[in-house]
């Protein structure tokens, strides 16, 4: 570790983060990663708040060794930064963990509450002086000081889709919760690698695993739903454009995905296997998972000018393809978004579009690590994209947040404990069908520990609802733990659709009344245990009249 001065001010670094890195892209994933592993509470008590925060780097099939300029902050509950660690590492054939330990004797200096860990991370040729310019941040909260214990309502857990028989509670909502990873590949495009063999993506069409194989396992670890979404443009056997690839093979191969989660889902009632695919690219770009389309779209074409997929969509023409997509009633995410240079309309990036608004329905707000060969749920290597979320909720989407996996290993729904759960009314059956309702209506919501559930009302109305209001508003975070699992910190958080602006937290009380001024706002809770995992609820959207 190098401890000079952080070489960009904060200024350079907004500013640099919509620069494209220098190096090519070779595939999917040659691009820099940054993750932040920060304890929510110290392992010692004994010790005050003494820890360890671990940055992990990686940056796969890069041409030469890197190296990372790194800033990591400490943000009070008031907004202001009162501690600051910088250095630079060097980043070559494989990941590298950086720890910085925080020696908890000066946190008596610092007022107790809930504090913000934020790295901000950037990686640039080892040869090279110049600044970083491909910038990755990311922040999660810790606590400071006495323990926090949050007063939270009582609230029965909702059934879970692997314990039908188990009655709902009396008075409970009338849903069951069906626990899902929404994110992964197979050897459909550049996944499905033994996890002894797994070490980054994998040659396209090219690795042992496929979709039924996803399933099955996902399905015998426990999970409710798997959706495997392949990259759209590897279904002819490349990571860039075969050029004597048959026309009809990127087709008959999605439509073969198809039919094995169709006959998955015939054989096990009450598992859901969806096939789909992630659209985009990264470069310029961005990913989207499409969940309901029976038909392959692309943009590339073979040397005699014939197209590689069903339907013809034009490279990174997001407006376009929200337009496609809700006139066909077709369902996405915005998957691990970046802050920057994705998703651009009119050259903004996150831009509004109505039609995107009525197509896209979730965001992923946390990843864990696409490489990760861990199948103990152990893996501390995240990513968190609520920054993204918010600015796309700013921005005028009503988007529900989701978290997965982005499995490219055999590991699928295993790497981590989180999942994405959806609410299916009680008696309706588990399908594709009843799936995308329950996406429309925003009924989702983000943990990252499998065990809990976040449910927010607002005056008795569900998350994912929008409504007119007048008068007093009572919103409730709904917090239960099928594990014992304890609540450190509550935070309601409140934004306006459609100003651009930034999402502030309005309350730390999971039980929140006051009167919302006149206009269109967002609410949603976000919940800490004490184990430092998080759940989010989906937002509801509320047009306070006077």
């Amino acid at each position: 570790m190098k401890t000079s001065l952080f070489p960009l001010s904060l200024a350079a670094l907004s500013l640099l983060s919509g620069c494209a890195s220098a190096l090519p892209v070779l595939d999917e994933h040659s691009e820099f990663e940054a993750t932040l592993h920060a304890p929510y509470r110290a392992s010692d008590p004994s010790r005050a708040d003494t820890r360890t925060f671990t940055l992990s780097f990686d940056y796969p099939n890069a041409q030469q060794p890197q190296r990372v300029d790194w800033q990591l902050e400490l943000i009070s509950p008031r907004g202001l930064v009162v501690r600051r660690w910088q250095g630079d590492t060097r980043l070559a054939d494989g990941p590298v963990s950086v720890p910085v330990t925080w020696p908890g004797a000066d946190a008596g200096k610092l007022a107790a509450g809930v504090y913000q860990v934020r790295l901000r991370a950037g990686s640039r040729d080892a040869g090279v002086a110049a600044p970083s310019a491909d910038i990755h941040e990311q922040s999660w909260q810790i606590e400071v000081g006495p323990a926090q214990t949050p007063a939270t309502p009582r609230f029965a857990p909702l059934p879970v889709g692997r314990t039908l028989q188990a009655a709902p509670a009396p008075g409970a909502l009338p849903y069951t919760v069906y626990l899902g990873n929404l994110h992964s590949q197979t050897n459909h495009s550049d996944g499905g690698a033994a996890l002894d063999s797994c070490k980054g993506a994998q040659e396209p069409l090219k690795a042992p695993y496929g979709p039924e194989a996803a399933y099955a396992y996902a399905h015998q670890h426990g999970l409710d739903i798997l959706v495997t979404s392949e990259h759209n443009h590897m279904y002819d056997g490349s990571a860039g454009t075969s050029k004597d690839a048959d026309p009809s093979a990127p087709g008959a191969l999605y439509r073969k995905g198809l039919d094995a989660a169709a006959s998955y889902n015939a054989a096990h009632p009450g598992f859901l296997a969806l096939y789909g695919m992630e659209w985009g690219v990264i470069d310029k770009g961005g990913h989207i998972n499409i969940f309901n389309s029976d038909q392959l779209l692309g943009w590339e074409k073979n040397a005699k000018g014939e197209l590689l997929a069903d339907v013809a969509t034009a490279r990174s023409d997001y407006p376009a393809l929200y337009t496609l997509m809700r006139a066909r009633g077709w369902i996405g995410q915005f998957n691990h978004p970046s802050t920057s240079g994705q998703f651009a309309v009119d050259g903004k990036a996150l831009g509004y579009t109505a039609d995107g608004d009525e197509a896209m329905a979730l965001c992923e707000v946390v990843n864990s690590t696409a490489f990760s060969v861990n199948d103990k749920e152990g893996e501390t290597r995240r990513s968190n994209f609520e920054a993204a979320c918010n600015k796309l909720l700013e921005a005028g989407f009503h988007v529900a947040f989701s978290t997965n996996q982005d499995n490219h290993c055999a590991n699928w729904g295993t790497a981590y404990g989180n999942r994405t759960g959806v609410l299916i009314p009680n008696g309706t059956a588990l399908s594709r069908d009843s799936f995308i309702d329950a996406l429309k209506a925003r009924r989702v919501f983000a943990t990252m520990d499998k065990g809990s559930q976040l449910v927010l009302t607002a005056n008795g109305r569900l998350m994912g609802e929008r409504f007119t209001n007048s008068g007093p508003l009572t919103l409730v975070a709904n917090f239960a733990s099928t594990a014992g699992k304890t609540v450190a910190a509550v935070a309601i958080m409140e934004g306006v659709p459609g100003r651009g602006g930034v999402v502030t937290q309005l309350s730390s009380e999971a039980t929140t009344s006051f009167t919302p001024a006149p206009g269109a706002h967002f609410y949603y809770a976000k919940v800490t245990q004490a184990d430092g995992n998080v759940l989010w609820s989906a937002p509801v959207w509320v047009m306070q009249q006077l």
